[in-house]
Protein backbone atom coordinates (compact mmCIF):
# COMPACT_ATOMS: atom_id res chain seq x y z
CA UNK A 1 0.00 0.00 0.00
CA UNK A 2 1.29 3.46 -0.89
CA UNK A 3 1.72 5.88 2.00
CA UNK A 4 -1.01 8.52 2.08
CA UNK A 5 -0.30 12.09 3.17
CA UNK A 6 -3.48 12.16 5.27
CA UNK A 7 -2.48 9.16 7.42
CA UNK A 8 -0.44 11.13 10.02
CA UNK A 9 -3.28 13.66 10.37
CA UNK A 10 -5.77 10.85 11.04
CA UNK A 11 -3.53 9.27 13.66
CA UNK A 12 -2.93 12.63 15.35
CA UNK A 13 -6.66 13.45 15.44
CA UNK A 14 -7.45 10.05 16.92
CA UNK A 15 -5.26 10.98 19.90
CA UNK A 16 -7.23 14.20 20.42
CA UNK A 17 -10.86 13.33 19.59
CA UNK A 18 -13.22 10.47 20.46
CA UNK A 19 -14.14 10.16 16.77
CA UNK A 20 -12.69 11.14 13.41
CA UNK A 21 -14.55 11.34 10.08
CA UNK A 22 -12.54 10.47 6.97
CA UNK A 23 -14.43 11.90 4.01
CA UNK A 24 -13.72 11.82 0.30
CA UNK A 25 -14.90 10.64 -3.10
CA UNK A 26 -15.94 7.07 -3.70
CA UNK A 27 -13.03 4.81 -4.66
CA UNK A 28 -10.32 7.27 -3.55
CA UNK A 29 -8.83 4.80 -1.03
CA UNK A 30 -10.63 5.54 2.25
CA UNK A 31 -11.35 1.91 3.10
CA UNK A 32 -7.81 0.75 2.33
CA UNK A 33 -6.32 3.50 4.48
CA UNK A 34 -8.78 2.94 7.34
CA UNK A 35 -8.14 -0.80 7.42
CA UNK A 36 -4.40 -0.18 7.59
CA UNK A 37 -5.01 1.51 10.95
CA UNK A 38 -6.42 -1.70 12.45
CA UNK A 39 -9.54 -2.10 14.57
CA UNK A 40 -12.96 -3.58 13.84
CA UNK A 41 -14.38 -2.76 10.39
CA UNK A 42 -18.08 -2.52 9.40
CA UNK A 43 -19.55 -1.56 6.00
CA UNK A 44 -22.85 0.12 6.87
CA UNK A 45 -24.17 -0.05 3.31
CA UNK A 46 -24.62 -3.80 3.89
CA UNK A 47 -27.62 -5.07 5.92
CA UNK A 48 -25.59 -7.98 7.25
CA UNK A 49 -22.90 -5.61 8.50
CA UNK A 50 -25.48 -3.45 10.27
CA UNK A 51 -26.81 -6.53 12.05
CA UNK A 52 -23.28 -7.60 13.01
CA UNK A 53 -22.56 -4.12 14.39
CA UNK A 54 -25.82 -4.12 16.34
CA UNK A 55 -24.99 -7.44 17.97
CA UNK A 56 -21.37 -6.45 18.66
CA UNK A 57 -22.16 -2.94 19.92
CA UNK A 58 -21.83 -3.43 23.68
CA UNK A 59 -18.53 -5.30 23.30
CA UNK A 60 -17.18 -2.65 20.94
CA UNK A 61 -18.02 0.42 23.04
CA UNK A 62 -16.56 -1.14 26.17
CA UNK A 63 -13.52 -2.63 24.45
CA UNK A 64 -10.17 -1.06 23.53
CA UNK A 65 -10.28 -1.39 19.73
CA UNK A 66 -10.85 1.32 17.16
CA UNK A 67 -14.24 0.91 15.45
CA UNK A 68 -14.25 1.73 11.72
CA UNK A 69 -17.69 2.54 10.25
CA UNK A 70 -17.65 2.71 6.44
CA UNK A 71 -20.32 4.78 4.59
CA UNK A 72 -21.70 5.87 7.95
CA UNK A 73 -24.35 8.14 6.39
CA UNK A 74 -26.06 5.02 4.96
CA UNK A 75 -27.35 4.11 8.45
CA UNK A 76 -28.41 7.36 10.18
CA UNK A 77 -29.43 5.66 13.45
CA UNK A 78 -25.77 5.04 14.21
CA UNK A 79 -25.12 8.71 14.97
CA UNK A 80 -27.32 8.83 18.07
CA UNK A 81 -25.68 5.64 19.31
CA UNK A 82 -22.25 7.13 18.72
CA UNK A 83 -23.16 10.26 20.66
CA UNK A 84 -24.39 8.19 23.58
CA UNK A 85 -21.30 6.00 23.65
CA UNK A 86 -18.95 8.99 23.46
CA UNK A 87 -20.77 10.97 26.14
CA UNK A 88 -20.56 8.06 28.56
CA UNK A 89 -16.76 8.36 28.51
CA UNK A 90 -15.77 11.77 27.08
CA UNK A 91 -12.15 11.46 28.24
CA UNK A 92 -11.48 8.43 26.02
CA UNK A 93 -10.02 9.31 22.62
CA UNK A 94 -9.60 7.45 19.34
CA UNK A 95 -12.67 5.24 19.59
CA UNK A 96 -14.43 5.64 16.23
CA UNK A 97 -13.36 6.27 12.64
CA UNK A 98 -16.25 7.15 10.31
CA UNK A 99 -15.87 6.97 6.53
CA UNK A 100 -18.16 8.86 4.16
CA UNK A 101 -18.38 9.46 0.41
CA UNK A 102 -20.88 12.29 0.30
CA UNK A 103 -20.20 15.34 2.37
CA UNK A 104 -23.68 16.97 2.76
CA UNK A 105 -25.45 13.87 4.07
CA UNK A 106 -22.67 12.90 6.44
CA UNK A 107 -22.10 16.44 7.66
CA UNK A 108 -25.80 16.91 8.46
CA UNK A 109 -25.72 13.94 10.82
CA UNK A 110 -22.37 15.01 12.26
CA UNK A 111 -23.55 18.54 13.00
CA UNK A 112 -26.74 17.29 14.62
CA UNK A 113 -25.25 14.49 16.73
CA UNK A 114 -21.46 14.74 16.99
CA UNK A 115 -20.59 18.43 17.12
CA UNK A 116 -17.59 18.91 19.38
CA UNK A 117 -16.96 15.18 19.53
CA UNK A 118 -15.44 14.60 16.10
CA UNK A 119 -12.71 15.93 13.80
CA UNK A 120 -12.84 15.80 10.00
CA UNK A 121 -10.06 14.73 7.61
CA UNK A 122 -10.48 14.65 3.83
CA UNK A 123 -8.84 12.01 1.64
CA UNK A 124 -8.39 12.72 -2.06
CA UNK A 125 -7.41 10.55 -5.02
CA UNK A 126 -3.65 10.09 -5.21
CA UNK A 127 -1.52 13.23 -4.99
CA UNK A 128 1.84 13.69 -6.70
CA UNK A 129 3.98 13.25 -3.54
CA UNK A 130 2.22 9.92 -2.90
CA UNK A 131 2.89 8.37 -6.32
CA UNK A 132 5.99 10.15 -7.61
CA UNK A 133 8.07 6.97 -7.23
CA UNK A 134 5.49 4.84 -9.05
CA UNK A 135 4.40 6.84 -12.09
CA UNK A 136 5.14 9.93 -14.16
CA UNK A 137 3.65 13.35 -13.53
CA UNK A 138 2.25 13.34 -17.06
CA UNK A 139 0.34 10.11 -16.36
CA UNK A 140 -1.12 11.46 -13.12
CA UNK A 141 -2.23 14.63 -14.92
CA UNK A 142 -3.63 12.84 -17.96
CA UNK A 143 -5.34 9.88 -16.27
CA UNK A 144 -6.16 11.18 -12.80
CA UNK A 145 -5.50 9.92 -9.31
CA UNK A 146 -8.17 7.29 -8.55
CA UNK A 147 -6.31 4.15 -7.42
CA UNK A 148 -8.41 1.65 -9.39
CA UNK A 149 -9.14 3.96 -12.28
CA UNK A 150 -5.84 5.05 -13.67
CA UNK A 151 -3.22 6.27 -11.27
CA UNK A 152 -1.66 2.81 -11.10
CA UNK A 153 -3.69 1.18 -13.90
CA UNK A 154 -3.66 3.55 -16.90
CA UNK A 155 -4.97 0.87 -19.25
CA UNK A 156 -8.37 1.17 -17.57
CA UNK A 157 -8.68 4.78 -18.70
CA UNK A 158 -11.17 6.09 -19.89
CA UNK A 159 -13.59 3.19 -19.42
CA UNK A 160 -13.23 3.17 -15.64
CA UNK A 161 -13.86 6.92 -15.36
CA UNK A 162 -16.94 6.84 -17.58
CA UNK A 163 -18.38 3.84 -15.71
CA UNK A 164 -17.66 5.57 -12.41
CA UNK A 165 -19.57 8.70 -13.42
CA UNK A 166 -22.44 6.65 -14.87
CA UNK A 167 -22.90 4.76 -11.61
CA UNK A 168 -22.78 8.00 -9.62
CA UNK A 169 -25.45 9.55 -11.87
CA UNK A 170 -27.71 6.49 -11.88
CA UNK A 171 -27.37 5.21 -8.33
CA UNK A 172 -25.31 7.13 -5.79
CA UNK A 173 -26.27 10.75 -6.41
CA UNK A 174 -30.05 10.00 -6.44
CA UNK A 175 -29.61 7.93 -3.26
CA UNK A 176 -27.81 10.89 -1.65
CA UNK A 177 -30.72 13.22 -2.50
CA UNK A 178 -29.97 14.72 -5.95
CA UNK A 179 -33.44 15.14 -7.55
CA UNK A 180 -32.22 15.25 -11.18
CA UNK A 181 -32.88 12.38 -13.57
CA UNK A 182 -29.73 10.40 -14.43
CA UNK A 183 -29.89 11.63 -18.04
CA UNK A 184 -29.94 15.24 -16.83
CA UNK A 185 -27.05 14.58 -14.47
CA UNK A 186 -24.98 12.98 -17.26
CA UNK A 187 -25.62 15.96 -19.52
CA UNK A 188 -24.74 18.35 -16.70
CA UNK A 189 -21.45 16.54 -16.10
CA UNK A 190 -20.44 16.88 -19.75
CA UNK A 191 -21.33 20.56 -19.79
CA UNK A 192 -19.37 21.20 -16.59
CA UNK A 193 -16.35 19.54 -18.19
CA UNK A 194 -16.50 22.13 -20.97
CA UNK A 195 -16.56 24.89 -18.33
CA UNK A 196 -13.50 23.69 -16.40
CA UNK A 197 -11.35 26.62 -15.27
CA UNK A 198 -13.96 29.26 -16.10
CA UNK A 199 -15.93 31.61 -13.83
CA UNK A 200 -19.14 29.94 -12.71
CA UNK A 201 -22.31 31.12 -14.49
CA UNK A 202 -25.36 29.19 -13.31
CA UNK A 203 -27.77 31.25 -15.41
CA UNK A 204 -26.00 30.47 -18.67
CA UNK A 205 -25.78 26.77 -17.88
CA UNK A 206 -29.39 26.71 -16.73
CA UNK A 207 -30.56 28.09 -20.07
CA UNK A 208 -28.77 25.29 -21.90
CA UNK A 209 -30.38 22.68 -19.64
CA UNK A 210 -33.82 24.31 -19.49
CA UNK A 211 -33.49 24.78 -15.73
CA UNK A 212 -33.46 27.79 -13.41
CA UNK A 213 -30.14 29.01 -12.09
CA UNK A 214 -31.33 28.11 -8.55
CA UNK A 215 -31.84 24.50 -9.66
CA UNK A 216 -28.48 24.33 -11.42
CA UNK A 217 -26.75 25.77 -8.35
CA UNK A 218 -28.40 23.16 -6.13
CA UNK A 219 -27.37 20.33 -8.48
CA UNK A 220 -23.77 21.49 -8.53
CA UNK A 221 -23.86 21.67 -4.72
CA UNK A 222 -24.42 17.91 -4.77
CA UNK A 223 -21.56 17.38 -7.20
CA UNK A 224 -19.26 19.47 -5.01
CA UNK A 225 -20.42 17.51 -1.98
CA UNK A 226 -19.56 14.29 -3.80
CA UNK A 227 -16.02 15.68 -4.33
CA UNK A 228 -16.35 15.84 -8.12
CA UNK A 229 -16.02 19.60 -8.67
CA UNK A 230 -14.71 22.59 -6.75
CA UNK A 231 -15.91 26.18 -6.90
CA UNK A 232 -12.88 28.28 -6.01
CA UNK A 233 -14.04 31.62 -4.57
CA UNK A 234 -12.64 34.96 -5.78
CA UNK A 235 -10.28 36.98 -3.63
CA UNK A 236 -12.16 40.02 -2.40
CA UNK A 237 -9.57 42.30 -0.84
CA UNK A 238 -10.06 46.06 -0.92
CA UNK A 239 -7.67 47.02 -3.71
CA UNK A 240 -9.50 49.88 -5.45
CA UNK A 241 -10.20 47.94 -8.65
CA UNK A 242 -13.23 46.17 -10.02
CA UNK A 243 -12.90 42.45 -9.39
CA UNK A 244 -14.47 39.38 -10.92
CA UNK A 245 -16.80 38.17 -8.16
CA UNK A 246 -17.96 34.78 -9.45
CA UNK A 247 -16.26 31.59 -8.27
CA UNK A 248 -14.20 29.56 -10.70
CA UNK A 249 -15.24 25.98 -11.43
CA UNK A 250 -12.72 23.14 -11.56
CA UNK A 251 -13.00 19.39 -11.87
CA UNK A 252 -11.14 17.96 -8.92
CA UNK A 253 -9.75 14.96 -10.82
CA UNK A 254 -8.35 15.57 -14.29
CA UNK A 255 -8.84 11.93 -15.29
CA UNK A 256 -12.62 12.35 -14.96
CA UNK A 257 -12.39 15.66 -16.84
CA UNK A 258 -10.39 14.20 -19.71
CA UNK A 259 -12.62 11.14 -20.02
CA UNK A 260 -15.71 13.35 -20.33
CA UNK A 261 -13.97 15.40 -23.03
CA UNK A 262 -12.91 12.30 -25.02
CA UNK A 263 -9.16 12.74 -24.52
CA UNK A 264 -7.41 9.46 -25.28
CA UNK A 265 -3.90 10.11 -23.92
CA UNK A 266 -1.26 12.74 -23.20
CA UNK A 267 -0.60 13.47 -26.86
CA UNK A 268 -4.30 14.07 -27.48
CA UNK A 269 -4.44 16.24 -24.36
CA UNK A 270 -1.64 18.50 -25.56
CA UNK A 271 -3.52 19.08 -28.82
CA UNK A 272 -6.59 20.50 -27.06
CA UNK A 273 -7.17 24.28 -27.04
CA UNK A 274 -8.09 24.08 -23.34
CA UNK A 275 -4.98 22.13 -22.26
CA UNK A 276 -3.71 25.14 -20.28
CA UNK A 277 -6.90 25.21 -18.21
CA UNK A 278 -6.49 21.48 -17.52
CA UNK A 279 -2.92 21.97 -16.26
CA UNK A 280 -4.00 24.97 -14.21
CA UNK A 281 -6.78 23.03 -12.49
CA UNK A 282 -4.46 20.08 -11.85
CA UNK A 283 -1.87 22.28 -10.12
CA UNK A 284 -4.50 24.20 -8.12
CA UNK A 285 -6.10 20.98 -6.89
CA UNK A 286 -2.78 19.37 -5.98
CA UNK A 287 -1.79 22.43 -3.93
CA UNK A 288 -5.09 22.68 -2.06
CA UNK A 289 -5.27 18.94 -1.41
CA UNK A 290 -1.69 18.69 -0.15
CA UNK A 291 -2.36 21.48 2.34
CA UNK A 292 -5.61 19.79 3.45
CA UNK A 293 -3.95 16.38 3.75
CA UNK A 294 -1.34 17.82 6.11
CA UNK A 295 -4.09 19.37 8.24
CA UNK A 296 -2.88 22.91 7.62
CA UNK A 297 -5.26 25.85 8.17
CA UNK A 298 -5.60 28.04 5.08
CA UNK A 299 -7.98 29.81 2.72
CA UNK A 300 -7.76 29.46 -1.07
CA UNK A 301 -8.98 31.89 -3.75
CA UNK A 302 -8.31 33.03 -7.28
CA UNK A 303 -7.88 36.68 -8.23
CA UNK A 304 -8.93 38.55 -11.35
CA UNK A 305 -9.58 42.22 -12.03
CA UNK A 306 -11.82 43.64 -14.74
CA UNK A 307 -8.70 44.65 -16.70
CA UNK A 308 -7.46 41.02 -16.71
CA UNK A 309 -4.79 41.08 -14.05
CA UNK A 310 -5.06 37.67 -12.46
CA UNK A 311 -3.62 35.00 -10.22
CA UNK A 312 -4.64 31.38 -10.58
CA UNK A 313 -4.32 30.68 -6.86
CA UNK A 314 -4.10 32.93 -3.81
CA UNK A 315 -3.37 31.21 -0.51
CA UNK A 316 -3.87 32.85 2.85
CA UNK A 317 -1.55 30.61 4.81
CA UNK A 318 -0.64 31.36 8.41
CA UNK A 319 -1.56 35.01 7.85
CA UNK A 320 0.68 35.31 4.79
CA UNK A 321 -0.55 35.77 1.21
CA UNK A 322 0.91 33.52 -1.48
CA UNK A 323 0.39 34.56 -5.11
CA UNK A 324 0.63 31.58 -7.47
CA UNK A 325 0.40 31.69 -11.26
CA UNK A 326 0.29 28.48 -13.30
CA UNK A 327 1.64 28.30 -16.85
CA UNK A 328 1.95 25.29 -19.14
CA UNK A 329 5.50 25.76 -20.37
CA UNK A 330 8.97 24.42 -19.68
CA UNK A 331 10.64 27.75 -20.39
CA UNK A 332 8.82 30.73 -18.86
CA UNK A 333 9.99 34.19 -19.90
CA UNK A 334 10.56 37.43 -17.98
CA UNK A 335 7.16 38.73 -19.09
CA UNK A 336 5.43 35.85 -17.29
CA UNK A 337 6.92 36.85 -13.95
CA UNK A 338 6.31 40.53 -14.59
CA UNK A 339 2.59 39.79 -14.99
CA UNK A 340 2.66 37.76 -11.78
CA UNK A 341 4.36 40.61 -9.92
CA UNK A 342 1.85 43.20 -11.15
CA UNK A 343 -1.09 41.13 -9.90
CA UNK A 344 0.68 40.14 -6.68
CA UNK A 345 1.46 43.79 -5.93
CA UNK A 346 -2.27 44.57 -5.99
CA UNK A 347 -3.00 42.19 -3.12
CA UNK A 348 0.27 42.68 -1.24
CA UNK A 349 1.41 39.07 -1.58
CA UNK A 350 4.70 38.37 0.16
CA UNK A 351 5.39 35.08 -1.65
CA UNK A 352 5.21 34.80 -5.44
CA UNK A 353 5.53 31.54 -7.35
CA UNK A 354 5.29 30.84 -11.06
CA UNK A 355 4.52 27.12 -11.44
CA UNK A 356 5.37 25.45 -14.75
CA UNK A 357 7.12 22.35 -16.05
CA UNK A 358 10.60 23.83 -15.83
CA UNK A 359 13.59 21.59 -15.26
CA UNK A 360 15.60 24.49 -13.91
CA UNK A 361 13.83 26.07 -10.91
CA UNK A 362 15.14 29.50 -9.96
CA UNK A 363 14.61 32.04 -7.22
CA UNK A 364 14.34 31.95 -3.45
CA UNK A 365 11.74 31.31 -0.75
CA UNK A 366 9.86 34.52 -1.57
CA UNK A 367 9.96 34.75 -5.34
CA UNK A 368 10.64 31.81 -7.63
CA UNK A 369 9.94 29.80 -10.75
CA UNK A 370 9.22 26.22 -9.65
CA UNK A 371 7.87 22.93 -10.92
CA UNK A 372 4.93 21.21 -9.23
CA UNK A 373 7.17 19.24 -6.88
CA UNK A 374 8.85 22.49 -5.82
CA UNK A 375 5.49 24.13 -5.10
CA UNK A 376 4.23 21.19 -3.05
CA UNK A 377 7.50 20.99 -1.09
CA UNK A 378 7.03 24.63 -0.05
CA UNK A 379 3.54 23.82 1.23
CA UNK A 380 4.79 21.18 3.68
CA UNK A 381 4.17 21.99 7.34
CA UNK A 382 7.11 23.82 8.94
CA UNK A 383 9.34 21.49 10.89
CA UNK A 384 8.81 21.62 14.60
Amino acid sequence: MLARLAAPAIRERLTSYPAVALIGARQCGKTTLARSLGGAYYDLEQDSERLRLDLDWHRLVTGPDLVVLDEAQAWPVIFARLRGAIDQDRARMGRFLLLGSVSPSLMTHVSESLAGRLSIVELTPFLWPEVAAEMSLDDLWAYGGYPDGSALAPRRYPRWQLDYLTLLAQRDLPAWGLPARPQTTARLLRMLAALHGQPWNASQLGQSLGLSYHTVDSYVDYLAGAFLVRRLPPYAGNIGKRLVKRPKLYWRDTGLLHALLNVADRDALLAQPWVGASWEGFVVEQAIDVLSSHGRTFDAFYFRTSDQRELDLVLDLAGELWAIEVKLTASPGPDDFERLDRAADLIGASRRLLVCQTRHPTGDDRRAVVDLAGLLARLQPPRG
